[in-house]
């Protein structure tokens, strides 16, 4: 199989780079001054068994890899808000021996959030999950650092909305060869909205800086909390964490790599690169979306939702929010729902 990864950012590249590494086809896609540093100079990822250069074919779209095969694999990890584009750009790509990508190639969404797949699924036949446990950074053009250890990370998959099948069964296999671990399960949505209230810390991080301290500790709390009220309130299950600590274990622990610094997530590295963008409405907004379908007040996703989206408009430094002011727009918030 030909791997062909759509968005080879963070979690794109570190997944690229290892199936490469582990002597698989791996096609990678990007824009701008990452596709042009991927095409000129390769794949840079630094891991903790070393630092790696990758020379793979590097593309912006479809029309430049000269036709799609039928053994190809898509791998979307572009984030949530450019998941349309992405979609309207494979989706209708011809296939050797006919018909379109999104009648015939199966499609893993290596996304934050559970959005992603519910947009593909309006475009491609065969729609697979990925819950993403995959701490990795990308700040720099052509250069991807993944500091999980002993594995780089976890990847639950399977069919969505639900099921498995051989196409996820030999997907995971390729990914157990290349330091990956990947169940594959029939309910992967529950690992993934599990995932989705870990990353509502996201905006809050993106915002105000790590949370580290017992007060930004404790703000998470209650964001969480009201994920979980919406969740429940939803009828919609979640792994707990409990059941997500035993699975991991000691597999992916974050070691710190020499001169790759880790300074954020996901939506940290989105301020961080200027993109003007940032997935708070898939994240802090999916549990907005769901409070208010079911009753339940969500005010500090709804003010985180709303921060971040003016950080990444308004091309904020991230982290250059003072944590007393967050704290103070937060208890305003939550007064408001009494």
């Amino acid at each position: 199989m030909r791997y062909i990864i759509i968005g080879a950012g963070a979690v794109g590249g570190a997944i690229g780079g290892r199936l490469a590494g582990a002597g698989h086809e791996v096609v990678l896609v990007a824009r701008g001054a990452h596709h042009t540093a991927l095409r000129d100079a390769g794949l840079r990822l630094k891991v903790p068994d070393g630092e790696y250069t990758y020379r793979l074919q590097a593309v912006t779209g479809p029309g430049e890899l000269g036709g799609l095969r039928a053994d190809d694999v898509l791998v979307l990890a572009v984030k949530t808000q450019d998941t349309v584009t992405a979609l309207q750009a494979w989706g209708p790509a011809p296939v050797a021996g006919g018909g379109t990508a999104a009648e015939r190639l199966p499609l893993f969404c290596a996304q934050n959030g559970v959005e992603g797949q519910r947009l593909a699924l309006r475009v491609f036949r065969h729609v697979y999950g990925v819950c993403v446990w995959l701490p990795s950074t990308f700040v720099e053009p052509g250069v991807v650092s993944a500091g999980g250890a002993p594995l780089t990370g976890m990847l639950h998959l399977g069919r969505h909305p639900h099921g498995t099948d051989a196409t996820a069964r030999l997907v995971a296999a390729d990914l157990e060869k290349s330091h990956f671990e990947a169940p594959v399960v029939p309910d992967v949505a529950r690992w993934q909205y599990a995932k989705l209230l870990s990353n509502l810390g996201n905006a809050l991080e993106a915002v105000a800086g790590p949370i580290a301290d017992d007060a930004a500790v404790a703000l998470f709390q209650r964001v969480r909390a009201e994920g979980e009220r919406v969740l429940d309130a939803a009828g919609i299950a979640y792994a707990s964490v409990e059941e997500q600590k035993a699975l991991r274990g000691h597999k992916v622990d974050l070691v710190p790599l020499a001169g790759a610094p880790r300074g954020g997530g996901s939506s940290w590295q989105s301020l961080s690169r200027g993109t003007g963008t940032i997935e708070a409405d898939y994240l802090n907004g999916e549990i907005g979306l769901l409070g208010r379908l079911h009753g339940v007040p969500t005010p500090l996703n709804d003010l985180l939702q709303q921060l971040a989206n003016t950080f990444a408009r308004e091309r904020r430094v991230p982290g250059s929010m003072p944590f007393g002011e967050l704290a103070r727009l937060a208890g305003e918030a939550a007064s408001t729902t009494g």
